[in-house]
């Protein structure tokens, strides 16, 4: 394909082009090539193979029914009551239904080995919002089992990795997506990989919040690109914050987690007069759903009842010592790096931005609303509804990526690949080439921080109408300026130009949280709003959003489907 840019580009074709290396995107490598080895699969990851991503980061574990006194209407259910009922129910019991049948495929497949009974049975712990004992595990560090065995599973097969490769934007051919434009970070290269079919498995855009848990790589790029490229989305407003990220000062440690196993154990939450302030929220107490939690701890700093540094407290010292040490290594360690104590001393924690239960709107075999464009883990929408479980997140990344997977190998049988016009890479190559030759404009840094600030103070944990009026103003305003921003100087390892790729997708997809935000005149699950304060049965409704040719949304809503559970008169 002939072209003309500022930067050399590259060629590759594949007949499967998956971006985004954590659950989703390894499972749906792994099946692709269980089903069919002579396909050929490109993967690319925006750091390094197992290494990046948030399946990696995962502490608490993996949802799943195995237990003979469990059942997979029970975990629906759960799953279905923590979304407050707007889930897109047969999602919902594609995760329960498959998520047992994973595990297996995880041990026999991949080789992970998750902590056991005295029996020889897998080992399942409490989790908030659960009816039943059923997060596997191992340890506190369940995600490096799962990320480190699925990258050794990765190098064992001739898939090819791109690694520290990043997605810039989609190919498209009269609305079929045909691959994406490529950016190895590390040379500065450009490449474009044509293929028959793409799945966007990049993981949300929580980073775009002050106080925020996810790989610091994550910024929302899969969504954004949809975004770019048409695609449509489903319930963005519904965004999760952790109730408890650790707070370390300005350092990029701020937000990270202290799971969700350890207010499932027993741990206790206490204000900054050393009440123990749950009791007044819900009386389920530290074990409420993440969104409960999150707003209480919330409307206690607002009301002056925080701690020094504008938190609370977590207390699991009564846990004992050898208890904390045998569970939870990872956490204790963690604290001890930053000069926290849990195992004897209550440590500083604050609601942190977390997971995106909205996204890219997809079926049940994870296509998008473009053909050849699918979409798996937190990129798709759908799942979860206004709340996920802790637990199904890592779960929800491993089924449909192999959803995908399943889906895609049947995809591209007998398909050719896609025409791409050399326009259309010239063009987008000169896009996002600009700011390496601007000799004048703002830094992303500032920008950064800026975005940051207004999606926390304005489309954080608590909302009201008018703060998101001027959250969908300053953030057009912020986009506008970070096209004119300036990252002047080598394509190669440039941070400056990679934050800004980053600010102008978080950009987008700040935005489209904002929007549905407003439109959604109800408080339900993680989106609460001063203004409507309580949840509105008439408003059980799913919120799409999709571009349209003016670079605008439009929106409309459907009523939830309620395929399987119905929900009481009074949600």
């Amino acid at each position: 394909m002939p072209h003309s840019s500022p930067l050399p580009i590259d060629t590759l074709d594949a007949d499967i082009l998956i971006i985004g290396a954590g659950g989703a995107g390894l499972l749906a490598a792994l099946h692709v090539h269980e089903t069919d080895p002579k396909l050929k699969i490109v993967v690319a990851v925006k750091g390094l193979l197992g290494q990046s991503g948030c399946t990696r980061m995962v502490q608490g574990g993996y949802n799943a029914v195995l237990n003979p006194s469990d059942s997979l209407e029970r975990h629906f259910t759960d799953t279905i009551k923590g979304g407050a009922y707007i889930n897109n129910q047969e999602l919902a019991w594609m995760l329960v239904a498959e998520s047992p049948k994973r595990i297996v495929e995880l041990e026999n497949k991949a080789g992970c080995i998750f902590d056991r009974n005295p029996d020889g049975t897998i080992h399942q712990k409490a989790f908030a919002g659960q009816s039943f004992d059923r997060t596997v595990h191992k340890g506190d560090l369940t995600g490096i089992e799962i990320m480190s065995n699925l990258r050794d599973y990765m190098l064992e097969t001739d898939i090819r990795i791109l690694q520290e490769c990043r997605g810039l934007d989609l190919l498209t051919n009269d609305g079929k997506v045909g691959g994406a434009l490529l950016l190895n970070i590390r040379t500065g290269r450009l490449s474009t990989v044509r293929a028959k079919a793409t799945l966007l498995a990049t993981g949300g855009g929580a980073t775009m919040y002050r106080i925020s848990s996810p790989s610091l790589e994550k910024s929302g790029d899969g969504m954004a690109m949809a975004r770019r490229a048409g695609a449509g989305f489903v319930d963005m407003e519904m965004l999760q914050f952790h109730p408890t990220g650790l707070l370390v000062g300005t350092s990029v440690a701020t937000g990270g987690l202290l799971e969700e196993g350890l207010r499932g154990a027993g741990a206790h939450l206490y204000n900054g007069l050393g009440e123990r302030f749950m009791e007044r929220y819900d009386p389920k107490l530290e074990r409420a759903t993440r969104d409960v939690v999150a707003r209480s701890s919330y409307l206690e700093i607002v009301a002056g009842r925080g701690s020094p540094n504008g938190g609370v407290y977590i207390d699991g010292s009564h846990l004992g010592e050898e208890f904390l040490l045998r569970n939870f290594p990872g956490m204790v360690e963690r604290c001890a790096d930053y000069g926290f104590d849990l195992v004897h001393d209550r440590v500083e924690v604050s609601p942190s931005a977390h997971f995106q239960m909205g996204g890219i709107t997809i079926d049940l075999a994870c296509r998008s609303s473009l053909d050849g464009l699918f979409a798996a883990g937190e990129d798709a929408g759908g799942v979860h509804g206004a709340n996920r479980l802790g637990g199904n997140g890592v779960a929800d990344s491993i089924v449909f990526g192999g959803v995908a997977g399943d889906s895609m190998t049947d995809y591209v049988m007998g398909r050719e690949l896609p025409t791409i016009s050399a326009a259309q890479i010239t063009a987008l190559s000169q896009h996002w080439t600009r700011p390496l030759a601007a000799a004048r404009g703002e830094r992303p840094f500032g920008l950064r921080e800026e975005l940051e600030d207004v999606m926390w103070d304005r489309v954080g944990v608590v909302r009201n109408g008018a703060d998101l009026e001027s959250a969908l103003d300053t953030l057009a305003a912020l986009r506008e300026r970070a096209q004119q921003a300036a990252t002047a100087g080598p394509a190669a390892s440039n941070p400056a130009w990679n934050a800004l790729m980053d600010v102008l997708n978080l950009c987008d997809i700040g935005q489209m949280v904002a929007q549905s935000a407003l439109v959604r005149t109800e408080s339900r699950g993680a989106h609460y709003r001063l203004d409507y304060a309580s949840p509105d049965p008439s408003w059980l409704k799913n919120i799409f959003l999709t571009p349209n040719d003016d670079g605008d949304l439009d929106v409309h809503f459907e009523p939830v489907k309620f395929t399987r559970l119905a929900p009481p008169s009074s949600i």
